[in-house]
């Protein structure tokens, strides 16, 4: 039993998208924090920058090998050439390390982990480094591992609508900015996505393999099958580019083992602890703007599809900054916390 009055955790790139949405869940939870330390890669004068931290001035401190000492955890949301030097370094130290930023996604040496899912795995680790998937495999993860558990699955088909936040500031900003420029009439400006997105749907936005499928759908398609340990039920997935800001909504076709009806699923979604039947919340609707900066998964419209038995099409929209990265992370370290000691 954990005798300690609070938790000493670090966070490196407390700047970031992600770094921020942590500090954000942090300051709400009631998780106990005696030393809360905040790193970040650009710091060249120590005391040049300050943050906050539960009505408390904090300062940003430089990064280097001696941040870690007495953490006991450490969040990496900085970017990948700082996350790969320092998460190691970390973890020699005897930090538990949760990677925000995917930078060590691919490593099959490192648990990738939705919390609540397959974070059982952790309990057979020692102080080590643990990837926080990408969004859409956290958020269909725990889709699928509810309706398996319970009518189990057969196969699972996902058209994912990917917000302009998956590029972070650059990719928001330059949604804001086309869309006042085409508003204007004025030209419109192309860095991030290399084509209008502005009121406009893209089907790629990265390279195609020989069979058409982009680099993030395979990531998709290879994280889900970890989390799963190459279960049997058959996946499909496509990735659409959609101009909206926050949120990703996803359409999947679910073909379960088991006879279930409509009322048999919202039944199962409402129980669920990680899930909210948005279509019983009137004034908030499964859909991007309702959905932004909520924690949970809020499930839209389900239909039956009697064209195949067992089969049902159902809506959920997430947020990928909440439940997408910081809840999951937070999830993670309050896990890997409470494994005893090795």
């Amino acid at each position: 039993m954990n005798t300690k009055i609070g938790y000493q955790f670090a966070l490196v790139g407390s700047d970031t998208f992600r770094g921020k949405e942590l500090t954000t869940l942090l300051n709400k939870r009631k998780i106990r924090i005696s030393v809360m330390e905040f790193y970040d890669q650009d710091i060249e004068e120590e005391f040049s920058k300050l943050t906050q931290f539960r009505d408390e001035p904090k300062v940003v401190h430089q990064l280097d090998e001696n941040a870690f000492e007495g953490i006991d955890l450490a969040f990496l949301a900085a970017d990948p050439k700082t996350n790969r030097k320092f998460g190691p370094i970390a973890s020699r130290k005897k930090t538990w390390v949760v990677d925000l930023s995917e930078t060590f996604n691919r490593d099959g040496k490192v648990p990738l982990v939705v919390a609540g899912v397959n974070d059982s795995i952790l309990r057979k680790k020692k102080h080590c480094i643990v990837a926080n998937p990408h969004p859409v495999t956290i958020f269909l993860s725990h889709l699928f591992h509810l309706l398996q558990h319970r009518f189990g699955l057969e196969e699972a088909d996902a058209t994912v609508l990917q917000p302009a936040s998956a590029f972070a500031d650059a990719g928001i900003e330059e949604l804001a900015n086309q869309c006042f420029d085409v508003l204007r009439g004025s030209q419109i400006e192309k860095r991030v996505f290399k084509t209008q997105i502005a009121f406009n749907l893209l089907s790629q936005t990265d390279e195609v393999d020989s069979n058409g499928s982009t680099t993030t759908e395979g990531q998709l398609i290879c994280e889900l099958k970890r989390i799963f340990n190459k279960s049997e039920f058959r996946l499909s997935l496509s990735l659409i580019q959609a101009p909206v800001f926050h949120t990703y909504s996803i359409m999947t076709r679910c073909l379960l083992e088991k006879e279930a009806s409509i009322p048999d699923l919202e039944d199962l979604f409402k129980n669920a602890l990680n899930f909210e039947l948005g279509s019983s919340i009137p004034s908030c609707p499964a859909s991007s703007v309702a959905i932004a900066g909520k924690d949970q998964i809020y499930v839209g419209r389900i239909k039956k599809d009697e064209s195949f038995p067992r089969s049902f099409w159902i809506w959920i929209v997430a947020d990928n900054l909440t439940r997408g990265s910081a809840v999951n992370a937070l999830e993670i370290a309050e896990e890997v916390l409470s494994v005893p000691p090795n």
